[in-house]
């Protein structure tokens, strides 16, 4: 895929303003990070919509294989909050529901009130807060979110 890099990069933009400033630094955290977003995108793209102002991709969503979860969804932030993570959202919802799918998964950082509040606004709940320390410590924490959604059932006429 061509545009791999573009989202791996915009992956990481959206990650080192909304993430990373709640988490605790440590050394080579942003290689790291930015390693891991380009395996994902790799390893995820045929399951990717983007987002493109002016032949220029600005946003993606991704979905994981086989489930109705959405583990990737960043937009450039630059212009987050121009209503394009919605449209993503909202696409790839669609594609659930053509699936047939009743409810649809995701989560995000527990700290990163902006996008638990985003989800909130497009109809998700909080279902649960995940730890992701161990022995009691918690370094970083998610919430968990669903959305029910209305599965088309009818007949898809070819005409």
């Amino acid at each position: 895929m061509t545009d791999a890099p573009r989202l791996a990069d915009i992956g990481y933009r959206a990650w080192e303003t909304g993430i990373l400033p709640l988490l605790v630094q440590r050394q080579g955290m942003r290689d790291a990070e930015r390693r891991r977003l380009v395996r994902a995108v790799g390893e995820g793209w045929r399951h990717a919509i983007v987002a493109e102002i002016d032949d220029v991709v600005v946003g993606w969503c991704s979905r994981q294989a086989g489930r109705f979860y959405i583990p990737f969804l960043f937009v450039l932030p630059e212009i987050q909050g121009h209503g394009i993570g919605s449209m993503l959202l909202e696409r790839m919802e669609m594609m659930f529901e053509l699936e047939g799918a009743t409810r649809i998964h995701l989560e995000t950082p527990a700290d990163h009130v902006r996008a638990v509040r985003f989800y909130e606004r497009q109809g998700y709940r909080i279902l649960a807060l995940r730890s992701q320390g161990r022995g009691g410590h918690d370094p970083f924490a998610s919430v968990h979110l669903e959305k029910r959604l209305s599965p088309y059932a009818g007949a898809i006429d070819g005409q």
